[in-house]
């Protein structure tokens, strides 16, 4: 995978900069040579990684920006300001126009949302864009959605959530009928938000072709891996993200003090040495780095800020597949079923019910 395909780089975005950009850009060429880039940055910052990563210099095409966006900046703050000369607006603008096949940035997240539902614009009848996060679990890895765009959902939204979800397990991994969860605070049908238990009810109902509804699904079952696929609103989903990747450092604190504790603890850690790198490897953040904002017409990939150049090339590596994918067209055909037509009455039924 990679051949003839073109990833956007915003090179000024994340706590590093073109440090880990360029860096993170030449792994992920090693591993996919066939892949291409245009990058978009400031040339004084930018120049001298590309020297010393030529591999990279050749394979792109670099653009000067003067303008870059700051991780604290508002997004509205970052449009005014950024529009048509940040990195981060040509990175996404580059999608827009056909010049790359995904965005990939680190920087700012709100400002990042922002620019890409104003640039690329919302898919057909999608009410709010997401953030899916791959989320690792016992049985292999999982989709988490929404993870931080928006805050409170419809029922419709998260039916939309559901939709958008699948076809990326679809295109990730490779599967036909990816199972489909509501994240709830229990699986009884009686429990939880009223627009949780009409999304439930809905996802019942039109018994979609290109996923199955497994049900309600509580937050022990993220790690599980109980379904391919949990949808959620951004707020729940976000705490559930942060949660996960700090009981992962924890856990990893607490196997490096009880290693080093005493003589046998260090002599038993070398014997038990290729289990924990093991450990390490499922652990890691950086392995499954990259949220993918769907629901817009491209792909834009948000890299975590503080990520190193092994997880920003993953983040690179998911852009790729998304685009080989055709994850945007499969969205479309998925929502062009016939279900919004459905899934709008159904929600308005339901409200005027409520009233």
């Amino acid at each position: 995978m990679g051949s003839e395909i073109t990833i956007s780089l915003d090179a000024m975005g994340g706590d590093h900069g073109p440090a880990i950009v360029i860096a993170g850009a030449d792994i992920a060429l090693e591993r996919s040579p066939g892949l291409r880039f245009a990058i978009y940055g400031d040339d004084a910052l930018v120049a001298p990684f590309l020297d010393q990563y030529p591999r990279v210099r050749e394979a792109s095409v670099f653009h000067h920006c003067d303008v870059t966006v700051q991780m604290d900046d508002k997004p509205s703050q970052a449009l005014r300001k950024g529009r048509w000369k940040s990195s981060m607006w040509r990175t996404v603008q580059a999608v827009r126009d056909g010049e790359a096949s995904a965005a990939v940035s680190a920087g700012n997240t709100g400002a990042l949302m922002a620019m890409s539902k104003f640039c690329l614009k919302t898919q057909s009848d999608i009410e709010r864009p997401a953030i899916a996060a791959i989320w690792p679990t016992l049985r292999g890895e999982s989709i988490v959605l929404d993870v931080g765009a928006t805050i409170g959902a419809t029922a419709h939204t998260l039916v939309d959530l559901a939709v958008m979800g699948a076809a990326m397990a679809r295109c990730l991994f490779n599967l036909e009928r990816p199972t489909v969860g509501l994240l709830n605070i229990g699986v009884e049908e009686i429990k939880g938000l009223e627009q949780v238990q009409d999304a439930g009810r809905i996802l019942r109902e039109i018994d979609h072709p290109h996923f199955a509804y497994h049900g309600f699904v509580e937050g022990n079952d993220l790690g599980r891996g109980t379904v391919d696929v949990v949808v959620t609103e951004g707020f729940s989903g976000n705490i559930a993200l942060k949660t996960a990747e700090g009981t992962a450092r924890q856990i990893a604190e607490y196997l490096r003090a009880a290693m080093s504790r005493t003589l046998f603890a260090r002599i038993g850690y070398v014997f038990a040495r290729s289990a924990f790198a093991q450990l390490r490897e499922k652990m890691d953040p950086g392995k499954v780095n990259g949220g993918v904002f769907l629901g817009l017409k491209g792909i834009t990939i948000k890299s975590h800020g503080g990520t190193d150049p092994e997880g920003f090339a993953s983040a690179i590596e998911l852009a790729r597949d998304m685009a080989s994918s055709k994850l945007v067209e499969k969205i479309d055909r998925d929502l062009d079923m016939g279900y919004s037509a459905f899934i709008a009455e159904r929600s308005a039924n339901s409200e005027a019910a409520a009233q």
